[in-house]
């Protein structure tokens, strides 16, 4: 399908034109997808996508992954963006294939990832008339993407491909759909080239942020006396973690990052306090609600970190908003001093302005607050039985983890739940982009996916998914694609018999009616990893879950998967409960 100069010349010549390629819609969208440096593109075919798919037979620099869900295409698409910061890319058929495909474009767009996902559509004259596996795909996606599109000219898909991605890659990053009807990928047209730009007249979003709103942010930081920086997943795909790191070196304040944040700043720097939010440190916690000024850099004061806006309300504080999003600020927080921009611009721009800056900030003030939050720290928070012998404690299964990965490029995904969190709060995360987990949606499902997609754009980094017997059942289909397309990942399963995070809810809030939370008819986890050609490994006892992961890690070619029999009873903490404020925290048992 590569056709060179010489070859359009020498047929131009014989053909008396001029030297411009006619090519199907299929062929165009693949050079499109060449010209944009995809390397990795995740479907399942369908007859709308067929002719898609003939031309992706035809060339060898894009690899097609066949998943065996449509869904698992999408995330896995989604966990490449994330680790990579590229654009993701899936591919999936009309009808059904699209409608199994929403839940992963809504875990993306929840979590601002990147991706543009390219839907198959019936013959554009079908359309509305109930053809076979015809669904509204613009309609469907229009409240889970960023943009959608339908192309119904094969002269404007070039075009529309460049929208796509750019959309998709700028300002707030977001999924993009591009719906093909059938008779759109096989029309022939002229094709002179992938646009080198593309001007759209009602998207410009908006990178550098107002100097005068810097500057107010510049003042009310150097005069704190209980300054704080919260930080949220917008530092990571902004990449401006660099810039991060380098504010809190000039100021020496303290630093939290939400879950999507992690690894924005050094969780083993002594100026992190932890994650914070519904299951954050006592001490990220407390500080958020007693700081005299917020610094608030990529996040969005979402439920599940400052838990109830009116308690949170109660004290008197100035706040900073760095965002992307115009809409993102103010929207359940009021603040003082909002900057729209590219993260990275600003804070560039912040740090410029505080080194010229002839004011410092105040010792004696900013030794008192850190004082107070060592008493904070001091308590501990996330103590467990570290001690017990007779049952796994699912915490320390993430501790040894880290341990054992923390000197090498290991990359964590996650299924949504109690593992998630224990991931979260003992994996000591130091890098961005290494802790990958679905945030905003909270998908249960997504953990092999993820790690298959990174694992794929991270050949030689150590890919872990920390799952639950529950949510690793939902994509489970997925060790099949582990095998054919050589992706060894090693998959940790804490294994508590339970839905673990409905039943810690039950626990507390429906007086332990465990109303189907309890999974009766669980399969042999590894005879099932072994039938799907991999090795299974399970883990009875506290003094083997060392020596498993060891094993696990030598078996560098093959995917392992860990059955972990951990504490059925184990619960996560702390824990700010629905309608609570962030310091009305639950630190174990002993508070219920």
């Amino acid at each position: 399908m590569e056709i060179n100069k010489a070859e359009i010349a020498s047929a131009a010549a014989v053909a008396g034109h001029s030297p411009v390629a006619e090519l199907m819609g299929a062929e165009v969208l693949v050079k499109c997808l060449q010209a944009e440096g995809v390397k990795y593109v995740w479907g399942y075919p369908g007859g709308a996508v067929l002719y898609i798919y003939d031309a992706l037979y035809k060339q060898d620099s894009i690899q097609h992954v066949l998943v065996r869900h449509e869904q698992a295409a999408v995330h896995a698409a989604d966990g490449y963006a994330r680790a990579t910061g590229e654009v993701g890319v899936a591919l999936v058929t009309s009808g059904p294939g699209v409608t199994n495909a929403i839940t992963g474009v809504a875990t993306a767009y929840m979590d601002s990832i990147p991706m543009v996902i390219i839907t198959g559509q019936v013959p554009t004259a079908a359309i509305g008339l109930d053809a076979f596996q015809e669904c509204d795909t613009v309609g469907i996606t229009r409240p889970i993407v960023k943009h959608n599109f339908l192309v119904k000219d094969v002269r404007d898909l070039a075009s529309t491909i460049k929208k796509a991605f750019h959309i998709a890659r700028t300002g707030r990053p977001g999924p993009v759909v591009v719906d093909i009807p059938k008779d759109v990928s096989f029309k022939k047209t002229p094709f002179a080239g992938y646009p080198d730009s593309i001007t759209m007249r009602s998207y410009n979003p908006v990178r550098k942020g107002h100097g005068g709103q810097i500057r107010k942010a510049l003042q009310l930081l150097l005069s704190a006396k209980r300054p704080y920086i919260y930080t949220g997943g917008g530092v990571i795909l902004g990449n401006a973690v660099s810039e991060l790191r380098q504010l809190v070196d000039l100021l020496n304040y303290p630093v939290t990052n939400t879950l999507m944040g992690l690894g924005a700043f050094p969780a083993t720097d002594r100026r992190f306090l932890g994650m914070l939010g519904m299951h954050g440190t006592f001490e990220a916690n407390n500080a958020m609600q007693n700081c005299d000024v917020l610094l608030a850099v990529g996040a969005r004061f979402d439920d599940r970190v400052i838990g109830n806006p009116k308690h949170f309300a109660q004290v008197e504080r100035k706040i900073i908003h760095v965002d992307i999003d115009p809409s993102s600020i103010s929207k359940r927080v009021k603040v003082d001093v909002p900057i729209v921009g590219d993260v990275k611009d600003v804070l560039t721009e912040l740090i410029t302005m505080v080194r010229e800056s002839p004011v410092r900030p105040d010792e004696r003030a900013l030794a008192a607050w850190w004082e107070t939050i060592e008493g904070w720290r001091s308590r501990d928070c996330l103590r467990y039985d570290r001690d017990n012998t007779e049952v796994i404690k699912p915490q320390m299964v993430i501790e040894t983890l880290w341990n054992m990965t923390k000197d090498v490029e290991a990359y964590i995904t996650s299924d949504v739940g109690q593992h998630q969190m224990w991931a979260a709060q003992f994996y000591k995360f130091d890098q961005p982009r290494r802790w990958i987990n679905s945030g905003g949606l909270g998908t249960m499902g997504v953990g092999i996916p993820y790690a298959m997609g990174i694992k794929l754009a991270k050949p030689e980094a150590e890919v872990y998914c920390v799952t639950g017997e529950g949510s690793v059942q939902m994509c489970i289909q997925e060790l099949s694609t582990c095998l054919q397309y050589n992706t060894p990942i090693k998959i940790l399963s804490l294994n508590n018999r339970y839905l673990g995070m409905v039943r810690q809810w039950q626990e507390i809030e429906y007086s332990g009616r465990y109303s189907h939370s309890y999974m009766d008819a669980l399969p042999n986890f590894v005879k099932l990893a072994e039938a799907y050609g991999h090795v299974g490994l399970l883990v009875e006892r506290p003094q083997d879950v060392e020596p498993a992961l060891r094993e696990a890690r030598k078996l560098k070619d093959r995917t392992v998967f860990i059955d972990f029999r951990t504490d059925p009873t184990e619960n996560v903490w702390p824990m700010v409960q629905a309608g609570k404020g962030i310091t009305e925290m639950l630190l174990g048992s002993e508070d219920l």
